[in-house]
Protein backbone atom coordinates (compact mmCIF):
# COMPACT_ATOMS: atom_id res chain seq x y z
CA UNK A 1 0.00 0.00 0.00
CA UNK A 2 1.32 3.63 -0.84
CA UNK A 3 2.23 5.73 1.95
CA UNK A 4 -0.91 8.11 2.82
CA UNK A 5 -0.06 11.75 2.64
CA UNK A 6 -0.42 12.45 6.45
CA UNK A 7 3.13 10.17 6.27
CA UNK A 8 4.35 10.92 2.97
CA UNK A 9 7.56 13.44 2.38
CA UNK A 10 6.38 15.36 -0.84
CA UNK A 11 8.29 14.54 -4.28
CA UNK A 12 8.33 17.55 -4.59
CA UNK A 13 10.63 18.97 -2.12
CA UNK A 14 13.05 16.86 -3.33
CA UNK A 15 14.69 20.11 -5.65
CA UNK A 16 14.68 22.42 -2.72
CA UNK A 17 18.88 22.04 -1.76
CA UNK A 18 17.86 19.70 1.45
CA UNK A 19 21.50 18.57 3.07
CA UNK A 20 19.53 15.33 3.61
CA UNK A 21 19.30 14.65 0.25
CA UNK A 22 22.75 15.01 -0.47
CA UNK A 23 22.43 18.44 -2.24
CA UNK A 24 25.80 19.96 -0.95
CA UNK A 25 26.53 22.18 -3.80
CA UNK A 26 25.20 26.00 -3.13
CA UNK A 27 22.21 27.29 -4.98
CA UNK A 28 21.97 30.62 -4.23
CA UNK A 29 24.55 33.44 -3.41
CA UNK A 30 23.76 33.25 0.43
CA UNK A 31 24.64 29.76 0.38
CA UNK A 32 27.72 30.25 -1.38
CA UNK A 33 28.92 32.41 1.43
CA UNK A 34 28.03 30.28 3.81
CA UNK A 35 29.95 27.20 2.41
CA UNK A 36 32.64 29.21 1.61
CA UNK A 37 33.43 30.40 5.19
CA UNK A 38 31.63 29.96 8.13
CA UNK A 39 29.61 33.08 9.90
CA UNK A 40 31.22 32.60 13.28
CA UNK A 41 34.70 33.21 11.90
CA UNK A 42 33.86 37.18 10.39
CA UNK A 43 35.00 37.93 14.49
CA UNK A 44 38.23 37.77 13.94
CA UNK A 45 38.29 39.88 10.90
CA UNK A 46 35.90 42.61 12.49
CA UNK A 47 38.86 43.13 15.19
CA UNK A 48 41.72 42.39 13.35
CA UNK A 49 41.66 44.03 9.79
CA UNK A 50 38.05 45.83 9.84
CA UNK A 51 38.20 47.82 13.14
CA UNK A 52 41.93 48.61 12.44
CA UNK A 53 41.27 49.64 8.30
CA UNK A 54 37.97 51.28 8.40
CA UNK A 55 34.66 50.73 6.62
CA UNK A 56 36.70 50.85 3.17
CA UNK A 57 38.53 47.16 4.02
CA UNK A 58 35.15 45.43 4.24
CA UNK A 59 35.32 42.59 1.96
CA UNK A 60 30.97 42.56 0.34
CA UNK A 61 30.51 39.08 1.59
CA UNK A 62 31.27 39.68 4.89
CA UNK A 63 29.58 42.86 4.90
CA UNK A 64 26.49 42.45 3.80
CA UNK A 65 26.17 38.52 4.89
CA UNK A 66 28.53 37.20 7.75
CA UNK A 67 28.28 40.68 9.65
CA UNK A 68 25.19 39.24 10.59
CA UNK A 69 26.55 36.39 12.72
CA UNK A 70 27.48 39.03 15.20
CA UNK A 71 24.29 41.35 15.09
CA UNK A 72 25.69 43.96 12.69
CA UNK A 73 23.46 45.34 9.60
CA UNK A 74 24.45 48.34 7.41
CA UNK A 75 22.16 51.42 8.46
CA UNK A 76 20.17 52.60 5.64
CA UNK A 77 22.23 55.84 4.20
CA UNK A 78 20.25 59.16 5.62
CA UNK A 79 18.24 61.13 2.56
CA UNK A 80 16.80 58.06 0.41
CA UNK A 81 13.32 58.15 0.50
CA UNK A 82 11.35 54.90 0.13
CA UNK A 83 9.49 54.99 -3.26
CA UNK A 84 13.44 54.48 -4.12
CA UNK A 85 14.15 51.46 -1.93
CA UNK A 86 13.34 48.25 -4.40
CA UNK A 87 14.64 50.53 -7.32
CA UNK A 88 18.39 50.43 -5.48
CA UNK A 89 21.25 47.78 -4.86
CA UNK A 90 22.18 47.21 -1.16
CA UNK A 91 25.99 49.51 -2.08
CA UNK A 92 23.55 52.74 -2.48
CA UNK A 93 21.15 52.38 0.04
CA UNK A 94 23.78 51.23 3.51
CA UNK A 95 25.48 53.89 5.05
CA UNK A 96 29.35 53.72 7.00
CA UNK A 97 27.02 52.76 10.56
CA UNK A 98 25.68 50.01 11.74
CA UNK A 99 22.94 48.83 13.69
CA UNK A 100 24.28 46.56 16.61
CA UNK A 101 22.09 43.91 18.17
CA UNK A 102 22.59 42.97 21.40
CA UNK A 103 21.32 39.45 22.10
CA UNK A 104 19.37 39.37 25.48
CA UNK A 105 18.14 35.53 26.03
CA UNK A 106 14.72 35.60 27.78
CA UNK A 107 14.80 39.52 28.12
CA UNK A 108 17.03 38.61 31.12
CA UNK A 109 19.27 41.57 32.28
CA UNK A 110 20.71 42.83 35.38
CA UNK A 111 21.49 46.47 36.42
CA UNK A 112 24.67 46.34 35.52
CA UNK A 113 24.00 44.73 31.94
CA UNK A 114 21.43 47.65 31.52
CA UNK A 115 24.13 50.02 32.45
CA UNK A 116 26.89 49.09 30.10
CA UNK A 117 24.10 49.19 27.05
CA UNK A 118 22.92 52.20 27.92
CA UNK A 119 26.96 53.60 28.41
CA UNK A 120 27.64 52.14 25.19
CA UNK A 121 24.11 53.91 23.42
CA UNK A 122 24.95 57.18 24.33
CA UNK A 123 29.00 56.68 23.92
CA UNK A 124 28.95 55.13 20.57
CA UNK A 125 25.33 55.67 19.33
CA UNK A 126 24.06 58.99 19.59
CA UNK A 127 22.18 57.96 22.68
CA UNK A 128 19.51 56.18 21.04
CA UNK A 129 18.49 52.54 22.20
CA UNK A 130 15.16 50.57 20.84
CA UNK A 131 14.22 47.20 22.34
CA UNK A 132 12.79 44.92 20.01
CA UNK A 133 9.62 42.26 20.21
CA UNK A 134 12.37 39.45 20.56
CA UNK A 135 13.77 41.25 23.66
CA UNK A 136 17.11 42.39 22.21
CA UNK A 137 18.16 45.70 22.33
CA UNK A 138 19.44 47.53 19.10
CA UNK A 139 22.36 50.32 19.45
CA UNK A 140 22.48 52.53 16.11
CA UNK A 141 24.74 54.89 14.47
CA UNK A 142 27.91 52.32 15.05
CA UNK A 143 31.12 52.54 13.68
CA UNK A 144 33.36 49.66 12.76
CA UNK A 145 36.31 51.22 14.23
CA UNK A 146 34.11 50.97 17.96
CA UNK A 147 32.82 47.16 17.70
CA UNK A 148 35.74 46.12 19.31
CA UNK A 149 35.45 48.44 22.54
CA UNK A 150 31.85 47.43 22.86
CA UNK A 151 32.47 43.69 22.60
CA UNK A 152 34.95 43.89 25.10
CA UNK A 153 32.10 46.19 27.73
CA UNK A 154 29.70 43.31 26.40
CA UNK A 155 31.71 40.72 27.62
CA UNK A 156 32.91 42.07 30.86
CA UNK A 157 29.30 41.83 31.92
CA UNK A 158 27.77 38.83 30.18
CA UNK A 159 26.85 40.05 27.28
CA UNK A 160 27.00 39.20 23.65
CA UNK A 161 25.88 40.04 20.26
CA UNK A 162 26.87 36.54 18.54
CA UNK A 163 23.67 34.62 16.57
CA UNK A 164 21.44 37.96 16.93
CA UNK A 165 21.06 37.87 13.12
CA UNK A 166 21.74 35.21 10.25
CA UNK A 167 20.92 32.04 9.39
CA UNK A 168 21.13 30.85 13.41
CA UNK A 169 19.59 30.30 16.06
CA UNK A 170 18.51 33.84 16.92
CA UNK A 171 17.67 35.53 20.56
CA UNK A 172 15.58 33.01 22.54
CA UNK A 173 12.44 34.47 24.00
CA UNK A 174 11.20 33.83 27.19
CA UNK A 175 8.49 34.79 29.68
CA UNK A 176 9.84 37.85 31.27
CA UNK A 177 7.85 36.97 34.93
CA UNK A 178 9.88 33.38 34.64
CA UNK A 179 10.09 31.85 38.30
CA UNK A 180 8.11 34.81 39.73
CA UNK A 181 4.64 34.84 38.28
CA UNK A 182 1.76 33.56 40.93
CA UNK A 183 0.17 32.15 37.83
CA UNK A 184 2.93 30.36 36.30
CA UNK A 185 2.46 26.49 34.69
CA UNK A 186 6.53 26.04 34.93
CA UNK A 187 10.08 28.10 35.49
CA UNK A 188 11.18 27.74 31.84
CA UNK A 189 14.40 29.53 33.21
CA UNK A 190 16.52 26.44 33.39
CA UNK A 191 15.17 25.16 30.20
CA UNK A 192 16.19 28.95 28.64
CA UNK A 193 19.67 28.00 30.18
CA UNK A 194 19.98 24.66 28.92
CA UNK A 195 20.18 26.33 25.66
CA UNK A 196 23.19 28.55 26.15
CA UNK A 197 25.94 25.93 24.90
CA UNK A 198 24.26 26.24 21.33
CA UNK A 199 24.85 29.82 20.89
CA UNK A 200 27.73 30.16 18.51
CA UNK A 201 28.32 26.17 18.07
CA UNK A 202 29.16 25.56 14.48
CA UNK A 203 26.65 22.78 14.60
CA UNK A 204 24.23 25.25 14.20
CA UNK A 205 26.08 28.48 12.66
CA UNK A 206 24.76 27.01 8.70
CA UNK A 207 20.38 26.76 9.27
CA UNK A 208 18.91 27.08 6.26
CA UNK A 209 17.42 30.49 7.44
CA UNK A 210 16.72 32.63 10.76
CA UNK A 211 15.48 30.04 13.64
CA UNK A 212 13.36 31.37 15.97
CA UNK A 213 13.04 29.91 19.49
CA UNK A 214 9.83 30.54 22.48
CA UNK A 215 10.45 29.06 25.48
CA UNK A 216 7.53 29.86 28.11
CA UNK A 217 5.45 28.36 31.20
CA UNK A 218 3.70 31.79 31.14
CA UNK A 219 -0.50 31.23 31.75
CA UNK A 220 -0.98 33.80 29.24
CA UNK A 221 1.00 32.25 26.80
CA UNK A 222 3.80 35.63 26.56
CA UNK A 223 6.30 34.36 24.20
CA UNK A 224 3.99 34.12 21.23
CA UNK A 225 4.63 30.54 20.46
CA UNK A 226 2.31 30.35 17.40
CA UNK A 227 4.88 32.34 14.94
CA UNK A 228 8.11 30.73 15.77
CA UNK A 229 10.42 28.24 14.49
CA UNK A 230 10.25 26.01 17.91
CA UNK A 231 8.06 26.49 20.81
CA UNK A 232 8.15 25.12 24.12
CA UNK A 233 4.32 25.85 25.71
CA UNK A 234 3.88 25.09 29.62
CA UNK A 235 1.54 22.57 30.26
CA UNK A 236 0.50 19.66 32.82
CA UNK A 237 1.57 16.62 31.51
CA UNK A 238 -0.50 13.35 31.83
CA UNK A 239 0.37 13.05 35.04
CA UNK A 240 -0.22 16.14 36.26
CA UNK A 241 4.01 16.83 35.94
CA UNK A 242 4.54 20.34 34.73
CA UNK A 243 6.48 20.19 31.06
CA UNK A 244 6.27 21.63 27.44
CA UNK A 245 3.99 21.19 24.52
CA UNK A 246 6.30 21.12 21.27
CA UNK A 247 5.17 23.52 18.39
CA UNK A 248 7.36 24.25 15.45
CA UNK A 249 6.35 25.82 11.87
CA UNK A 250 5.49 29.34 12.74
CA UNK A 251 6.45 32.90 11.21
CA UNK A 252 5.08 35.36 9.26
CA UNK A 253 7.12 37.88 6.98
CA UNK A 254 4.97 38.04 3.66
CA UNK A 255 3.58 34.54 3.87
CA UNK A 256 2.52 34.07 7.38
CA UNK A 257 1.94 30.58 8.68
CA UNK A 258 0.98 29.43 12.58
CA UNK A 259 2.90 26.41 13.77
CA UNK A 260 1.63 23.51 14.20
CA UNK A 261 1.25 21.36 17.50
CA UNK A 262 3.27 17.68 17.33
CA UNK A 263 1.14 16.67 20.48
CA UNK A 264 4.18 15.25 22.41
CA UNK A 265 4.92 16.06 25.45
CA UNK A 266 8.40 16.86 26.54
CA UNK A 267 9.76 16.71 30.15
CA UNK A 268 11.21 19.77 31.43
CA UNK A 269 14.93 18.29 31.66
CA UNK A 270 14.46 16.94 27.62
CA UNK A 271 14.34 20.39 26.20
CA UNK A 272 17.44 20.76 25.40
CA UNK A 273 17.50 17.15 23.52
CA UNK A 274 14.42 18.10 21.79
CA UNK A 275 15.77 21.74 20.85
CA UNK A 276 18.68 19.69 18.99
CA UNK A 277 16.65 17.47 17.55
CA UNK A 278 14.67 19.49 15.64
CA UNK A 279 17.02 21.82 14.90
CA UNK A 280 19.22 19.57 13.41
CA UNK A 281 16.12 18.41 11.06
CA UNK A 282 16.11 21.94 10.05
CA UNK A 283 19.76 22.31 9.37
CA UNK A 284 19.40 19.10 7.71
CA UNK A 285 16.30 18.70 5.59
CA UNK A 286 15.45 22.39 5.57
CA UNK A 287 14.67 23.82 1.57
CA UNK A 288 18.24 25.63 0.68
CA UNK A 289 17.31 26.46 -3.10
CA UNK A 290 14.67 29.72 -2.76
CA UNK A 291 15.54 32.05 0.24
CA UNK A 292 11.89 32.64 0.67
CA UNK A 293 10.86 29.25 1.29
CA UNK A 294 13.81 28.25 3.36
CA UNK A 295 11.86 28.77 6.71
CA UNK A 296 10.91 25.88 8.60
CA UNK A 297 7.34 26.96 8.86
CA UNK A 298 7.59 25.74 4.21
CA UNK A 299 9.14 22.22 5.27
CA UNK A 300 5.92 21.67 8.20
CA UNK A 301 3.75 22.91 5.61
CA UNK A 302 4.51 20.20 3.16
CA UNK A 303 5.52 17.55 5.11
CA UNK A 304 2.45 18.10 7.99
CA UNK A 305 2.69 17.29 11.69
CA UNK A 306 2.65 13.45 11.39
CA UNK A 307 5.45 13.52 9.42
CA UNK A 308 7.46 15.62 11.30
CA UNK A 309 6.74 13.86 14.43
CA UNK A 310 7.69 10.65 12.76
CA UNK A 311 10.99 12.01 11.35
CA UNK A 312 11.86 13.94 13.74
CA UNK A 313 11.17 10.31 16.43
CA UNK A 314 12.58 7.89 13.61
CA UNK A 315 16.18 9.83 12.45
CA UNK A 316 17.15 11.73 15.49
CA UNK A 317 15.79 10.60 18.75
CA UNK A 318 16.39 7.20 19.75
CA UNK A 319 12.77 6.47 20.82
CA UNK A 320 9.02 7.99 20.13
CA UNK A 321 7.63 11.01 22.25
CA UNK A 322 5.05 10.48 24.81
CA UNK A 323 2.08 12.08 23.80
CA UNK A 324 0.46 15.30 25.79
CA UNK A 325 -2.25 17.74 26.02
CA UNK A 326 -2.99 20.91 24.45
CA UNK A 327 -1.90 23.97 26.52
CA UNK A 328 -5.16 25.74 28.23
CA UNK A 329 -6.34 29.07 26.20
CA UNK A 330 -4.86 32.09 27.25
CA UNK A 331 -7.70 34.53 29.24
CA UNK A 332 -6.08 38.20 28.85
CA UNK A 333 -6.10 39.95 25.42
CA UNK A 334 -2.98 41.96 27.34
CA UNK A 335 -0.12 39.91 27.63
CA UNK A 336 2.46 42.44 27.83
CA UNK A 337 2.42 42.95 32.16
CA UNK A 338 2.42 46.39 32.27
CA UNK A 339 1.36 47.44 35.22
CA UNK A 340 1.89 47.27 38.99
CA UNK A 341 1.73 43.45 39.57
CA UNK A 342 2.31 40.84 43.06
CA UNK A 343 4.98 38.35 42.55
CA UNK A 344 4.54 35.11 44.11
CA UNK A 345 6.92 35.88 46.85
CA UNK A 346 4.92 39.15 47.88
CA UNK A 347 6.80 41.33 46.50
CA UNK A 348 6.15 43.29 43.18
CA UNK A 349 7.13 43.90 39.53
CA UNK A 350 6.46 47.20 37.33
CA UNK A 351 5.80 47.05 33.85
CA UNK A 352 7.07 50.08 32.00
CA UNK A 353 5.97 51.45 28.40
CA UNK A 354 8.31 53.32 26.43
CA UNK A 355 6.89 54.47 23.04
CA UNK A 356 6.99 51.80 20.55
CA UNK A 357 10.88 50.64 22.42
CA UNK A 358 12.39 53.75 21.77
CA UNK A 359 14.66 54.83 24.38
CA UNK A 360 17.90 56.51 24.86
CA UNK A 361 21.45 55.43 26.93
CA UNK A 362 20.95 57.79 29.14
CA UNK A 363 17.39 56.80 29.93
CA UNK A 364 18.22 53.15 30.15
CA UNK A 365 21.27 54.12 32.80
CA UNK A 366 18.18 55.79 34.81
CA UNK A 367 16.07 53.25 34.87
CA UNK A 368 19.26 50.75 36.17
CA UNK A 369 19.94 53.16 38.69
CA UNK A 370 15.92 52.98 39.94
CA UNK A 371 15.82 49.25 39.85
CA UNK A 372 19.07 49.21 42.11
CA UNK A 373 17.87 51.67 44.47
CA UNK A 374 14.31 50.10 44.45
CA UNK A 375 14.68 46.56 43.85
CA UNK A 376 16.79 43.73 43.48
CA UNK A 377 18.63 44.55 40.85
CA UNK A 378 16.69 42.06 38.17
CA UNK A 379 14.91 43.73 35.03
CA UNK A 380 13.49 42.43 32.09
CA UNK A 381 12.70 43.23 28.17
CA UNK A 382 9.95 42.01 26.97
CA UNK A 383 8.36 40.57 23.30
CA UNK A 384 6.11 43.70 23.05
CA UNK A 385 8.84 46.44 23.56
CA UNK A 386 8.69 46.60 27.44
CA UNK A 387 10.88 46.81 30.21
CA UNK A 388 9.66 45.22 33.88
CA UNK A 389 11.56 45.72 37.04
CA UNK A 390 11.04 43.49 39.55
CA UNK A 391 11.62 42.35 43.10
CA UNK A 392 9.96 45.83 44.45
CA UNK A 393 8.95 45.21 47.81
CA UNK A 394 5.66 46.96 48.53
CA UNK A 395 6.46 49.55 50.55
CA UNK A 396 9.21 50.92 47.52
CA UNK A 397 6.35 50.40 45.22
CA UNK A 398 4.64 53.56 45.13
CA UNK A 399 7.94 56.07 44.87
CA UNK A 400 9.32 53.97 42.40
CA UNK A 401 6.39 54.53 40.53
CA UNK A 402 6.65 58.30 40.75
CA UNK A 403 10.29 57.97 39.91
CA UNK A 404 9.14 56.32 36.52
CA UNK A 405 6.82 58.68 35.95
CA UNK A 406 8.91 61.56 36.49
CA UNK A 407 10.94 60.36 33.56
CA UNK A 408 8.51 59.76 31.15
CA UNK A 409 8.12 55.87 31.86
CA UNK A 410 4.85 55.05 33.49
CA UNK A 411 3.65 52.09 35.15
CA UNK A 412 -0.18 53.31 33.60
CA UNK A 413 -0.27 53.83 30.48
CA UNK A 414 -2.69 54.52 27.89
CA UNK A 415 -4.40 51.99 25.69
CA UNK A 416 -1.92 53.19 23.01
CA UNK A 417 0.98 53.41 24.25
CA UNK A 418 0.80 50.07 26.31
CA UNK A 419 -0.22 48.41 23.37
CA UNK A 420 1.17 50.11 19.99
CA UNK A 421 4.51 48.37 18.51
CA UNK A 422 6.28 49.70 15.43
CA UNK A 423 9.54 47.95 13.85
CA UNK A 424 12.44 50.03 12.65
CA UNK A 425 11.10 51.81 9.94
CA UNK A 426 12.87 53.77 7.53
CA UNK A 427 15.36 55.81 10.08
CA UNK A 428 17.76 52.67 9.87
CA UNK A 429 16.71 49.98 7.68
CA UNK A 430 17.13 49.34 3.85
CA UNK A 431 14.25 47.37 3.40
CA UNK A 432 11.74 49.85 4.97
CA UNK A 433 9.39 52.36 2.64
CA UNK A 434 7.93 54.64 5.46
CA UNK A 435 8.83 56.20 8.92
CA UNK A 436 7.67 54.04 11.46
CA UNK A 437 8.69 54.68 15.15
CA UNK A 438 8.15 58.80 14.57
CA UNK A 439 4.55 57.94 13.65
CA UNK A 440 3.83 55.99 15.44
CA UNK A 441 4.64 58.32 18.20
CA UNK A 442 2.58 61.01 16.36
CA UNK A 443 -0.43 58.90 16.42
CA UNK A 444 -0.24 57.68 19.96
CA UNK A 445 0.06 61.10 21.71
CA UNK A 446 -2.92 62.12 18.82
CA UNK A 447 -5.13 59.41 19.85
CA UNK A 448 -4.72 60.31 23.20
CA UNK A 449 -5.88 63.58 23.26
CA UNK A 450 -8.62 62.53 20.90
CA UNK A 451 -9.83 59.22 22.82
CA UNK A 452 -8.59 60.53 26.51
CA UNK A 453 -10.87 57.42 27.86
CA UNK A 454 -10.45 54.47 25.75
CA UNK A 455 -9.52 51.34 27.76
CA UNK A 456 -10.52 48.64 25.03
CA UNK A 457 -7.65 45.80 24.72
CA UNK A 458 -6.78 47.00 21.06
CA UNK A 459 -3.20 46.38 19.74
CA UNK A 460 -2.22 48.45 17.09
CA UNK A 461 1.26 47.53 15.32
CA UNK A 462 3.36 49.66 12.60
CA UNK A 463 5.30 48.11 9.80
CA UNK A 464 7.67 49.95 7.29
CA UNK A 465 7.97 47.32 4.76
CA UNK A 466 5.97 43.90 4.17
CA UNK A 467 8.33 41.83 6.55
CA UNK A 468 5.98 42.15 9.23
CA UNK A 469 8.70 42.08 11.82
CA UNK A 470 6.17 44.22 14.11
CA UNK A 471 3.67 41.68 13.51
CA UNK A 472 1.06 43.80 11.87
CA UNK A 473 -1.01 40.04 11.07
CA UNK A 474 -1.24 39.35 14.24
CA UNK A 475 -2.77 42.99 15.55
CA UNK A 476 -5.84 44.31 15.86
CA UNK A 477 -4.74 47.11 13.48
CA UNK A 478 -2.01 46.29 11.25
CA UNK A 479 -0.19 48.66 9.48
CA UNK A 480 2.24 47.58 6.59
CA UNK A 481 3.89 51.07 5.15
CA UNK A 482 3.81 51.47 1.25
CA UNK A 483 3.84 54.61 -1.16
CA UNK A 484 -0.21 55.03 -1.95
CA UNK A 485 -1.77 57.52 -4.10
CA UNK A 486 -3.17 60.11 -1.68
CA UNK A 487 -6.57 62.40 -3.61
CA UNK A 488 -4.74 64.94 -5.08
CA UNK A 489 -3.07 62.27 -7.19
CA UNK A 490 -0.41 62.71 -5.30
CA UNK A 491 2.01 59.52 -4.28
CA UNK A 492 2.88 59.44 -0.84
CA UNK A 493 3.56 57.70 2.35
CA UNK A 494 0.75 55.36 3.18
CA UNK A 495 -0.36 52.31 4.83
CA UNK A 496 -1.75 48.91 4.09
CA UNK A 497 -4.26 48.20 6.86
CA UNK A 498 -5.20 44.67 8.01
CA UNK A 499 -7.62 44.46 10.75
CA UNK A 500 -8.71 41.70 13.57
CA UNK A 501 -5.79 39.80 13.89
CA UNK A 502 -4.48 37.85 17.53
CA UNK A 503 -2.65 35.52 19.32
CA UNK A 504 -3.10 33.44 22.05
CA UNK A 505 -6.40 34.28 23.64
CA UNK A 506 -7.89 34.92 19.73
CA UNK A 507 -5.76 33.54 17.37
CA UNK A 508 -6.05 34.41 13.49
CA UNK A 509 -4.44 36.74 11.26
CA UNK A 510 -6.30 39.80 10.15
CA UNK A 511 -8.97 41.09 8.19
CA UNK A 512 -8.12 42.69 4.42
CA UNK A 513 -10.48 45.27 3.07
CA UNK A 514 -9.99 45.13 -0.73
CA UNK A 515 -8.58 48.59 -1.38
CA UNK A 516 -8.37 49.96 2.25
CA UNK A 517 -5.18 52.03 2.84
CA UNK A 518 -4.41 55.22 4.39
CA UNK A 519 -2.42 58.03 4.16
CA UNK A 520 -0.04 59.08 7.05
CA UNK A 521 -1.92 62.68 7.05
CA UNK A 522 -5.06 60.54 7.37
CA UNK A 523 -3.86 57.98 9.80
CA UNK A 524 -5.37 59.04 13.34
CA UNK A 525 -8.56 60.37 11.70
CA UNK A 526 -9.27 56.64 10.51
CA UNK A 527 -8.05 55.19 13.37
CA UNK A 528 -10.45 57.22 15.20
CA UNK A 529 -13.24 56.46 13.54
CA UNK A 530 -12.69 53.07 13.22
CA UNK A 531 -12.07 52.98 17.29
CA UNK A 532 -15.39 55.10 17.50
CA UNK A 533 -17.42 52.67 14.96
CA UNK A 534 -16.22 49.56 17.52
CA UNK A 535 -17.20 51.07 20.58
CA UNK A 536 -20.61 52.04 19.30
CA UNK A 537 -21.03 48.92 17.41
CA UNK A 538 -19.82 46.45 19.48
CA UNK A 539 -21.65 44.03 21.88
CA UNK A 540 -21.25 43.25 25.43
CA UNK A 541 -17.37 42.03 26.20
CA UNK A 542 -17.01 41.87 22.72
CA UNK A 543 -13.65 41.78 21.37
CA UNK A 544 -12.45 44.37 18.71
CA UNK A 545 -10.81 41.18 16.43
CA UNK A 546 -14.95 40.04 16.93
CA UNK A 547 -16.54 42.83 16.15
CA UNK A 548 -14.10 43.05 12.78
CA UNK A 549 -14.82 39.29 11.70
CA UNK A 550 -18.68 40.36 11.84
CA UNK A 551 -18.31 44.31 10.46
CA UNK A 552 -19.21 44.84 6.91
CA UNK A 553 -16.11 46.20 4.61
CA UNK A 554 -17.80 49.92 5.27
CA UNK A 555 -17.94 49.96 8.86
CA UNK A 556 -13.96 49.21 8.41
CA UNK A 557 -13.07 51.90 5.75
Amino acid sequence: MPPTPATRRPAAARGDGQWALGHREPLNDTERFKRDDDGLKVRDRILNVYARHGFASIDPSDLRGRFRWYGLYTQRRPGIDGGRTAGLEPQQLEDEYFMLRVRIPGGQLDTRQLSVIGELATRYGRDIADITNRQNIQLHWVRIQDVPAIWERLDAVGLSTTEACGDTPRNMLGCPLAGIAEDEIIDGTPALDSLAPFVGDPTFSNLPRKYKTAISGCAQHCTIHEINDIAFVGVHGPDGTPGYDLWVGGGLSTNPMFGQRLGVFIAADRVAEIWVAVTSLFRDHGYRRLRARARLKFLVADWGPATFRKVLESEYLTAPLPDGPAPAAATDLRRDHVGIHRQKDGRFYLGLAPRVGRMSGSLLTQVADLAERHGSGRVRTTIEQKLIILDVPEDQVQALAAALDVIGLPTLPSTFRRQTMACTGIEFCKLAIVNTKDRATDLIAELERRLPGFDEAVTLNINGCPNSCARVQTADIGLRGQIITNSAGERVEGFHVQLGGGLSAEVGFGRKVRGLKVTTDDLADYVERLLNRFLTAKDAGETFAGWVARATDEDLR
